[in-house]
């Protein structure tokens, strides 16, 4: 046992040895630029770049969107699909197909 302890004991007994092993303790966990403070901000830096990615494709979806409807055809058909508007002496007639009502309505 006494030999197993003077084996790995022996290079602390380095002062440059424990010099560097105190100095990369330091940098790791107590500098303020440590290592730990890093890696947070990189994860930090990798969720913004996801969320401006993000954000360019809905404006990219925003840009054409935009477009359509700067042409009265565009107009035109938002109206009719989403709001369901009409000409006048037009009728409307919304069909339904069993997949697309709802449970609710079905049991009622």
């Amino acid at each position: 046992m006494a030999k197993f302890n003077k084996k790995y004991l022996k290079p602390l007994k380095n002062f440059y040895v424990v010099g560097l092993i105190a100095f990369a303790i330091w940098m790791i966990f107590f500098d303020t630029h440590s290592w730990l403070l890093h890696r947070d901000l990189n994860k930090d830096m990798d969720a913004l770049e996801n969320e401006k990615q993000y954000y360019k494709n809905e404006m990219r979806k925003d840009d054409k969107a935009i477009k359509e409807l700067s042409t009265e055809e565009g107009v035109e058909k938002v109206a009719r699909e989403t709001y369901y508007m009409k000409k006048p002496k037009e009728e409307i007639y919304i069909i339904e197909y069993e997949d697309s009502i709802s449970k609710k309505k079905k049991d009622e």
